[in-house]
């Protein structure tokens, strides 16, 4: 009789076990008809489809359901995977939040549903298409378990209607459109939803509050009835031609005028791996880095933006550290004019680039490129090849190895004719995303580095704990004295060591009806030379609160020290420098505070005041926003820095103010114009461009830049440029 008894409940366990598991996935039939994508749902298919549903909150609270119901189908056909949403809404009367009508827009920033999808089921990588309320589409790869890349684009559809109790959409993503290996009958997935209005974010499968909704780690299974068919043949053309005008009269130049004609091209050689190529490619629709005050002793980093570097960048954008990176694409396409000494732009001849899984294992990405020879300026043609090689290891972690290559044809004798750098990588992420880390050595190999094996090298190690109270982070990095790799790569520091340990804890607290979260956090940064020596110690201490509002609000404290090895002026003015071999001990406080981001006016401020090396500065910044939805913004950012040194060095007060129109007239034609005055760099920036897709991922850009002094408002130099693209899939 025992034995029977076990024997039942043994089966009752298995029995609820197993009907836990099936009810953890989503099975997707095929469509047996045409499905138009208007987002009426009216489709046969769509009755009959089983509903992904019973979202659970991911944020403020993620222990409780929706607010709002949230109904997902899918399914598919021999060229396109379909998904269907209804996103109810029990309170209409409150308006949805539409930062524009522009694509590509900020997720935090939207009432959307999005599609989290794992082709291959590592959870690490992926895609994302995203659709607001008002039908505008977002799309993105997927990297490190949850980081979201939405430079990449892509062809796809959707449809969006709304009605008084609920908004639904229908999206049509072509297979071609996504990686994924040979006769897939499952994906992982999730769905989310942004429900902004209300402050919640939900999903599909739960993610719990101290991580991303887009984390990997957490999707569940979409199987499909039959395996999805091969994409086939996947080739994509965008030839492109364009005129440009510039103007540098204002300078003491001249005026030129020149006209480009050049294409890009995608070519799946597997449904998973992609062949990028790009002949004579121009950039000059790319918005241009906007100004910053510079207050630092060492180089400041701005993002690469460039459409052909940005597929799988994760690939070569991620080595090292931020501050540390052994290939930076950025330094593709620049070089010194040897004239007047100052960095210009090189035009690229061609380029191609080979990224992509090989298998659920195996990631590769290789990179060639080459510049071009400008005599006049005494530019020199250079060479870049990059290869990579990534095989996931465990569940969710990985091992790279990689290898960089400028070669430089006709170098100057006094530079190295190359530079080389290899290295190794390994990338830790936990199956419950508690644990994410990295560990790597890098070395560098140049004619000038011989002999110096330890001193042209470089080390890092990164260690993450995330639960749901506690974060703890652990980071250092070791960086040789001859590590001489910034023509590909980007080192802002050299013969040191760092250590950036950190730690945050948030509390959670029941039943409060304005406050999500509050918690203390420590910062810590230290610098040491090779002999021990301290250079720098950043010590913040800070509390944050979140309110239920959406509003952000924190403070702090800082303490710092500064050794300073080279002569510096702290306002980056050409002044008096202080002296090297000096010390600053420097204490003060700072704070924050960010706005119901629901309205349609908000604010974003945050400031510091206290030492500042050997006097004082107050520093304030704040973005002033008004958003007229859905048609666009118009904002206005300042920071102003009060220095206050001792004679004979600089006191100044620097001012970069900046104004900013957005107007999206419909989701096809949009106009962007900002202005920056700058006085520590005594120029005023213009820069407006109007945008028109024609035809889908096919633009028209009309591109206007000026420089000014901005005393007289005379003009230092201009440009005009006008470019046409468009996407042909063969």
């Amino acid at each position: 009789m025992l034995h029977h008894l076990r024997y039942g409940a043994w089966l009752l366990v298995s029995l609820c076990v197993s009907t836990t598991l099936f009810a953890q996935s989503l099975r997707v039939l095929p469509t047996d008809s045409l499905i138009r994508v208007d987002g009426n749902l009216t489709e046969s298919v769509w009755q009959r489809a089983e509903v992904a549903g019973n979202f659970i909150q991911n944020f403020p609270n993620d222990t409780m359901p929706a607010l709002n119901r949230t109904d997902v189908r899918m399914t598919y056909d021999n060229g396109h995977l379909y998904v269907a949403v209804v996103c109810f809404d029990k309170n209409p009367e409150k308006r949805f939040i539409a930062s524009s009508l522009r694509r590509d827009w900020e997720w935090d920033q939207n009432d959307n549903f999005t599609v989290y999808l794992d082709p291959f089921g590592d959870r690490t990588n992926g895609f994302t298409f995203n659709v607001t309320p008002l039908g505008v589409e977002r799309e993105g790869q997927m990297f490190n378990g949850e980081r979201v890349a939405p430079e990449w684009d892509n062809k796809w559809r959707s449809a969006v209607k709304t009605f008084p109790d609920r908004w639904q959409a229908e999206l049509m993503i072509p297979l071609k459109s996504i990686r994924y290996r040979k006769d897939p009958d499952w994906f992982l997935m999730n769905f989310a939803r942004h429900d902004l209005k209300n402050n919640q974010r939900t999903s599909w499968r739960r993610v719990p509050i101290a991580y991303r909704i887009s984390a990997l780690a957490f999707a569940d299974t979409v199987r499909f009835a039959t395996p999805l068919p091969n994409a086939g043949p996947n080739i994509s053309l965008i030839p492109y031609v364009s005129g440009r005008l510039d103007d540098y009269r204002g300078e003491g130049g001249s005026r030129r005028l020149a006209g480009g004609i050049g294409f890009d091209a995608k070519i799946a050689i597997t449904p998973s791996l992609n062949l990028d190529l790009t002949v004579n490619p121009d950039f000059s629709q790319v918005e241009v880095d906007q100004q910053v005050t510079n207050l630092e002793r060492f180089e400041i980093f701005f993002p690469e933006r460039r459409q052909f570097f940005l597929e799988n960048n994760d690939l070569f954008a991620n080595l090292g550290f931020e501050q540390s990176r052994p290939f930076f694409s950025r330094r593709i396409g620049i070089g010194r004019d040897t004239n007047t000494g100052v960095i210009v732009q090189n035009p690229i001849l061609y380029g191609a680039r080979l990224s992509g899984k090989i298998d659920k294992n195996w990631r590769i990405g290789l990179l060639n490129t080459q510049t071009a020879r400008q005599n006049s300026r005494g530019i020199t043609p250079q060479n870049y090849t990059v290869g990579i090689v990534q095989r996931q290891v465990f569940t969710r972690s990985n091992v790279v190895g990689f290898f960089v290559n400028r070669d430089g044809e006709g170098a100057s004798p006094t530079a190295s004719r190359y530079t080389r750098v290899a290295g190794a990588e390994f990338n830790l992420l936990t199956d419950d995303n508690r644990w994410s880390g990295k560990v790597w050595g890098h070395k560098a190999f140049r004619s000038d580095l011989e002999g110096k094996p330890l001193e042209s090298a470089a080390h890092g190690l990164f260690l993450n704990y995330t639960s749901r109270n506690l974060t703890l982070e652990w980071a250092h990095e070791y960086i040789g004295a001859h590590y001489n790799i910034n023509d590909v790569g980007f080192v802002a520091r050299r013969g040191q060591w760092g250590f950036f340990p950190q730690a945050q804890y948030t509390f959670y607290p029941e039943n409060n009806r304005w406050l999500v979260s509050h918690g203390p956090q420590l910062e810590t940064t230290l610098y040491r030379d090779l002999t021990g020596k301290l250079l720098d110690r950043e010590l913040f201490y800070g509390y944050n609160f979140a309110l239920k509002n959406t509003m952000e609000f924190g403070g702090g404290y800082y303490n710092l020290f500064t050794y300073l090895f080279f002569p510096f002026d702290p306002t980056n003015l050409g002044g008096e420098k202080l002296p090297a071999s000096t010390n600053y001990r420097q204490r003060g406080g700072f704070w924050f505070i960010n706005s119901d981001r629901r309205k349609l006016l908000t604010l974003q401020a945050e400031g510091w005041t206290g030492g500042f090396f050997n006097g004082r500065n107050t520093n304030a910044q704040a973005v002033l926003n008004y958003r007229f939805q859905p048609y666009g913004s118009f904002g206005i950012s300042a920071e102003h820095n009060n220095i206050r040194l001792p004679e004979p060095y600089n006191s100044a007060r620097l001012w970069l103010i900046g104004p900013r129109l957005d107007l999206t007239f419909s989701r096809k034609l949009f106009w962007t114009t900002f202005v920056q005055f700058n006085n520590q760099t005594n120029n005023t920036l213009l820069n407006t461009r109007l945008q028109w897709r024609y035809a889908p991922v096919s633009d028209l850009f009309v591109v206007y830049q000026e420089n000014y002094f901005p005393s007289s408002f005379a003009s230092k130099n201009r440009a005009l440029v006008i470019k046409l693209s468009y996407w042909l899939n063969v």
